[in-house]
């Protein structure tokens, strides 16, 4: 059973009805996230920053922005605020001073435990209602519009 946008459609939009549907729900996930992420001190996007360095560990800051699919000035601006809130150290590389690395400061770790808690709650309210089979659905479904988008016949 198929149901209906919360918010109709605007004429415009009719050739896309798909492409409308995934920019209301973008929207509604990112909002619900930065709801959820406010208890940690956290925005939206920083988290995976966050992850990605308690996962990989230190490194090149280019790498970090190639890794978020961010532009340089982005990855900036959020390793700088990170660094403000104490969460992240930037330090010249060793090997060649033109490059910076990143890492996670020891008090960073113990946000890790509660942005899997707000991750878990995001994906809890996201499917909620949904069985396995149909979570499954969803995730394949969701993978081919990726690989769609980005272009690859894969």
């Amino acid at each position: 059973m198929e149901s209906e946008p919360s918010v109709p459609r605007p004429p415009a939009a009719h050739g896309g009805p798909v492409s409308h549907a995934i920019f209301r729900l973008a929207r509604l996930h990112k909002l619900t996230a930065a709801q959820l992420l406010r208890r940690t001190g956290l925005h939206p996007n920083q988290e995976l920053v966050m992850m990605r360095l308690w996962d990989a560990g230190p490194q090149r800051q280019a790498d970090l922005a190639l890794a978020m699919d961010a532009d340089s000035a982005t990855i900036t601006r959020t390793i700088q605020r990170l660094e403000r809130a104490g969460f992240v150290r930037r330090m010249p590389s060793v090997a060649d001073r033109r490059v910076t690395i990143v890492e996670a400061t020891p008090a960073s770790r113990g946000l890790r435990d509660d942005v899997e808690a707000v991750w878990e709650e995001l994906e809890e309210r996201t499917v909620a209602g949904l069985d396995e089979q149909e979570r499954a659905t969803v995730l394949r479904v969701l993978g081919r519009l990726e690989t769609n988008l980005a272009g690859d016949d894969g």
